[in-house]
């Protein structure tokens, strides 16, 4: 009976793992071109490799990421418009479906290894600009299908940022506020003011002058 009971948390055991495992390798990092990386050969006007048919062979869920083995001279262009993808620019794209993650830089031959996310689901374009688009034009562009998999892992899944408010003006650089009738209270507070000290400076003379003429009588 034991030994039964035994068999069985083991047996559960791994099982959890497995699960576990399974789970912990559920995304993929798919390197784009594979061997070939994302380079362009200016001397021939061609690309490294035939990306269409490398992202064909590829299974692309939510959550993989595409890493992008490359250099300045290349640009990483993910996009969600068929229209800025055939146009193999972004002079017309929109910034809330279209993004450069880097490279274009003006020091040419730096090496760079760029990670994109797959967040959204469904059709991803990717495209280098460069050369004002001829890189495009001459092979460096792929489309993928995103699919659900296991949906985005939490590290993904984050809520999308706050609505920007603007912030109040700054008080000490605001104008002065003018409060009808507050000078003239103040004037009358003030002049309300002076006529008391008078009638007591009076009051003093007329006491001093009053005692004068006792002793002099």
């Amino acid at each position: 009976m034991v030994m039964a009971s035994t068999a069985k948390l083991h047996l559960t055991l791994l099982g959890l793992l497995f699960t576990t495992a399974t789970v912990a390798t559920a995304y993929t990092n798919h390197t784009v071109g594979g061997d070939f990386g994302w380079f362009f050969h200016s001397k021939t006007n061609t690309s490294a490799t035939n990306y269409t048919s490398w992202a064909a062979n590829q299974t692309f869920n939510l959550g993989d990421y595409l890493i992008f083995r490359t250099s300045t001279n290349q640009t990483v262009i993910q996009t969600y418009n068929e229209t800025t993808y055939q146009s193999c620019s972004t002079d017309d794209a929109l910034d809330t479906d279209t993004f450069q993650y880097d490279g274009g830089s003006p020091q040419f031959d730096q090496s760079l290894t760029i990670a994109v996310p797959l967040t959204i689901e469904g059709v991803n374009y990717y495209f280098s600009d460069g050369d004002d688009g001829v890189q495009c034009q001459r092979g460096m562009a792929f489309e993928i299908l995103v699919r659900h998999g296991n949906g985005l892992p939490p590290s993904l899944n984050q809520p999308p940022p706050p609505p920007y408010v603007e912030p109040p003006g700054d008080p000490a650089q605001s104008p002065p506020v003018t409060i009808n009738g507050g000078s003239p209270a103040l004037n009358n507070k003030a002049s309300a003011g002076g006529s008391d000290t008078g009638a007591m400076l009076y009051s003093v003379f007329f006491g001093v002058t009053s005692l004068l003429m006792t002793f002099m009588c």
